[in-house]
């Protein structure tokens, strides 16, 4: 990894704070007001617990209802917004990646826009699939075990971490596949997704762990931007683990491509260099 891996990992984590809550307004106005589901509200609600822990989720479900609730159905401005913003993740992950397979060339601008707009719909579809996943157990098991919430939050929340982890996964793929602008065979970059993704649940964790140090040390320097603060740190973590990965699947598929070539022992036909001396 080069040392402008932190340029890109940054600007990745910049447009991860910019387009984040508009994709939970979209996403959440989708779930209440055009499929009218309170189950897929909940597992909404879920991820963002499962995320971010104690008053930072406390805080974004708060601002997030009160959005959601004083808007229409269709959430023109925050999708225009999303897809506008959503492009610069991708743009210096290509960039990245076109580097790190050694691709001199990028693509044009509008070729990019074009790749970035599948990838944000297709990882916005994954993401749906997942909460959608997550509602249907919401569904099924009040009816099974009866309005035990203890016992529906529960499998709810193992539900929704059986789902959510190879969803990940198949979303770094789909990055880590098409993102580049070459051709690359699926199986070069299918290893570095489950680990990526087994790293970035990880990562997850110990945010979860340090979050109770790591605000009270982000307060006292940030102020009120200290949920901004947070969200940019953790996302260019989880970019440096995504560029990490990149970087790996790239040499070990660009070794595959070009292997070593193995010198042969060379096998004299001379009989005169052959035969013993006298």
């Amino acid at each position: 990894m080069e040392t402008e891996v932190h340029v890109y990992a940054f600007a990745v984590a910049a447009s991860v704070l910019l387009s984040f809550f508009p994709f939970l307004i979209v996403i959440l106005s989708l779930c209440r007001h055009v499929l009218k589901w309170h189950a897929a509200v909940a597992a909404v609600y879920l991820a963002l617990s499962d995320y971010f822990p104690g008053q930072l989720g406390e805080f974004i479900r708060r601002n997030l209802d009160v959005m959601v609730s004083g808007r229409g159905p269709f959430q023109a401005g925050s999708m225009l917004l999303l897809l506008f913003v959503a492009n610069g993740v991708f743009e210096p992950l290509e960039v990245a990646l076109n580097r790190a397979w050694g691709v001199p060339r990028h693509r044009t601008y509008w070729r990019n826009q074009l790749i970035s707009l599948g990838l944000i719909f297709a990882c916005g579809t994954l993401a749906m699939l997942s909460m959608m996943l997550t509602a249907l157990n919401y569904s099924i098991w009040p009816q099974l075990l009866g309005p035990s919430s203890v016992v529906v939050e529960t499998l709810g929340l193992v539900f929704f971490k059986i789902a959510a982890l190879p969803i990940s996964m198949l979303m770094l793929f789909l990055i880590y596949w098409l993102l580049p602008n070459r051709k690359i065979a699926p199986r070069q970059v299918a290893g570095a997704a489950i680990v990526v993704g087994m790293a970035l649940e990880v990562l997850k964790y110990i945010n979860l762990l340090t979050w109770p140090l790591l605000r009270a040390k982000l307060s006292r320097e940030y102020g009120p931007f200290v949920y901004s603060a947070s969200i940019v740190i953790w996302s260019f973590f989880g970019a440096m683990l995504v560029l990490a990965g990149a970087e790996w699947s790239a040499r070990a598929g660009k070794a595959q491509e070009n292997p070593a070539i193995v010198p042969q022992p060379q096998i004299s036909t001379n009989r005169s260099e052959s035969a013993p001396a006298s």
